[in-house]
């Protein structure tokens, strides 16, 4: 399994040997178990039930939460991941292995886990489906800059009010709204924007359905549930959609 380097374009160094590392895949599955499971714990042991659409909403903030982070390194790290992008396209053609999959079984010490520069990578090697991502011009780049800065925060509320319920349901109703139909309107106007591009000509329709419309559709997907939640707050003015 290959070790983390930000020089990955340099000649190979030897590999900190005495460093705790973890493959990037795990620690991602790792981060949204223990985001989710806290929530549904927490719901567990104040009210003593469980709910299918709180459990499933838990999840998708926690997904979202990781994906601000990134997000967030989007931004700091733009000169870089441009040259990333270049290293691991020039990479695919040497190898012909996926870029995408190399990131995730890399092994990174644990205190590089929450470097910038590490997750750059992840954006580097999304590029090779969606260049959008390496060109800050774009409405990908910025839509994603925006969600990461702009939606942590309503996030943790709405994930804080739809476990312990301690906002009044117009309240988190309204809030609910707003934020899952920006994620509804952005997601779709992103995949309008890819296919008035024909970005979907530089990938085989295979990339294209797994990591053009298959990952971006649980943005789409999930904040339609969300926005029905939403609305049934409002018009109920109780969390009972929850299970309340």
């Amino acid at each position: 399994m290959p070790e983390y380097r930000a020089d990955r374009e340099l000649p190979e160094q030897d590999a900190d040997q005495t460093s705790l590392t973890i493959p990037v895949g795990l620690f991602m599955a790792l981060s949204v178990a223990i985001l989710a499971l806290l929530g549904i714990g927490t719901r567990y042991y104040v009210h003593g039930d469980l709910n299918v659409i709180h459990s499933f909403l838990s999840l998708f903030f926690s997904i979202n939460l990781l994906i601000c982070y990134w997000e967030a390194c989007l931004f700091l790290r733009r000169d870089y991941i441009e040259i990333r992008t270049e290293y691991w396209r020039e990479w695919q053609r040497e190898t012909g292995r996926q870029p995408s999959l190399e990131f995730l079984v890399t092994k990174v010490p644990l205190t590089q886990i929450l470097s910038p520069t590490l997750w750059a990578d992840a954006w580097a090697t999304y590029s090779q489906y969606d260049g959008s991502y390496a060109d800050r011009r774009t409405f990908g780049y910025n839509a994603d800059i925006a969600n990461g800065f702009v939606t942590p925060v309503p996030t943790l509320i709405l994930y804080a009010a739809y476990t312990l319920d301690f906002l009044p349901a117009l309240f988190a109703g309204i809030l609910g709204v707003m934020l899952f139909w920006q994620w509804t309107y952005v997601t779709s106007v992103y995949w309008v924007s890819f296919f008035v591009a024909k970005r979907q000509t530089r990938i085989s329709r295979r990339e294209m359905y797994t990591y053009i419309l298959a990952i971006n559709s649980v943005w789409v997907l999930s904040a339609l549930l969300g926005l029905y939640v939403s609305l049934c707050l409002v018009v109920n003015g109780n969390y009972s959609v929850l299970g309340y």
